[in-house]
């Protein structure tokens, strides 16, 4: 979680806000990129780890990173009609910014830029040596790249196309002209990934000494594909006691007590009329706070109540604004009580129930930091053994190659003869 020594992540993506018949074409021609005929939000959505994933970790090859306290948003490079380049970030509600003095060079040409690359990655909030805030967008996937997919490309490969024909020209630019990085808007760089086997490296090194906040962990198959939507191959790891849920809140305040003056009733030309036709409501009282969840068919049900004592309220009270509708997120505490976290500005929906239940089932394994790391161990051995036994197929692939091109040179030697 963001500490007392951590900035809070980015209240806001920077850029200008697409509308209307432009926001249209940006999201036509983004699904298009990807094969896609949803116009959703393309990005791929981790499910919660359970106690089924630590036998996973021995039997596939994941890399583990920090999961940030930042914006979670897509990157697009393109341009325009003009053929200037153009930088957007996509946010989960599906909007595109875009990004002003932002320039991806290309390797051959510094003047020349990408265009039909699609990049996913997190907005975060730097704390640097020497007091101040950097903005920076962490990189840790590559789904499309000059137009051509890598959807189907296993992680290393995604990623090292980006670092050797995006990254690496980015940072040679701002090498040779330093007094351009001031004004970018943010800076681009990528999200530390481990092999699962070096959590304790993650815990014990990354984790301290991050300068930004941290929620938890994120488990990436390093061999299969980017799958847009729910993916059960990308799992995110929370301790405990900080697993949440996002929920879609209503507020249910209590009828006005009834008094004297809202029994009587007034009179018009002789017609007596009510007050009111519904029972006004006590604003001033203790709401009760529902939550509900999203499913099929783009409904909603009423799922459970959120516990919020006279402090809670308070905090509650001191945002300033009004929740009824509001998307947030909420924990259950020690004696299974939802209890608020904040709200997600950057949803419009809540969890699906899907994704409750499977939040659920995270919360009632509760695996701990303890357990994930006295699996290092035999995670690491198991990862060995798949990698000997790769390198032992590919060097008889290659024996059996080397046999047949000698096989093959001996046969015309002896039609020459």
């Amino acid at each position: 979680m963001t500490g007392p020594n951590k900035p809070p992540p980015p209240s806001t993506i920077p850029g200008q806000k697409a509308s209307g018949h432009d926001l249209r074409q940006l999201q036509t021609h983004v699904a298009k990129l990807l094969g896609r005929d949803s116009t959703r939000f393309p990005g791929a959505q981790p499910v919660s780890f359970t106690g089924k994933h630590l036998q996973e970790l021995l039997e596939r090859d994941y890399y583990v990173c920090e999961k940030s306290d930042g914006i979670r948003c897509l990157m697009y490079l393109t341009s325009n009609t003009e053929h200037q380049e153009m930088v957007f970030l996509i946010d989960r509600k599906n909007d595109y910014y875009l990004v002003p003095e932002l320039h991806f060079p290309r390797m051959e040409d510094v003047a020349a830029f990408h265009v039909d690359t699609i990049v996913d990655g997190e907005l975060v909030n730097d704390l640097e040596k020497d007091g101040s805030v950097t903005m920076k967008y962490l990189v840790f996937d590559c789904m499309v790249l000059d137009g051509q997919p890598l959807l189907d490309r296993i992680l290393d490969k995604r990623l090292g196309y980006f670092r050797e024909r995006v990254h690496k020209p980015f940072v040679r630019c701002f090498e040779e002209f330093p007094e351009d990085r001031a004004h970018l808007p943010f800076y681009v760089d990528f999200k530390h990934m481990e092999r699962s086997y070096g959590l304790q490296v993650v815990f014990d090194e990354i984790l301290p000494n991050l300068p930004h906040g941290n929620d938890g962990l994120i488990f990436t198959n390093r061999n299969t594909p980017y799958h847009p939507g729910t993916d059960p191959n990308i799992v995110k790891w929370k301790p405990p006691d900080e697993n949440s849920i996002d929920f879609r809140l209503y507020l249910q305040f209590p009828p006005l007590s009834p008094s004297s003056s809202d029994e009587e009733s007034s009179s018009t030309n002789g017609v007596i009329t009510p007050h009111h036709e519904l029972p006004a409501l006590d604003y001033a009282a203790f709401p009760t706070f529902h939550l509900a969840v999203g499913m099929n068919n783009g409904q909603e049900a009423r799922f459970s109540t959120m516990y919020a004592s006279s402090a809670d309220l308070t905090q509650i009270k001191s945002l300033g604004r009004p929740l009824d509708e509001a998307v947030i997120e909420c924990y259950q505490d020690s004696e299974h009580r939802w209890r608020f976290m904040r709200v997600r500005d950057d949803k419009l929906e809540p969890n699906h129930i899907s994704t409750v239940e499977r939040v659920m089932e995270s919360i009632s394994d509760r695996i701990t930091k303890e357990q994930l790391t006295a699996s290092t161990k035999n995670i690491r051995m198991q990862w060995k053994l798949r990698e000997k036994e790769e390198m032992d197929r590919e060097k008889a692939i290659a024996k059996a190659r080397g046999a047949a091109t000698a096989a093959a040179g001996t046969q015309n030697g002896k039609q020459e003869h």
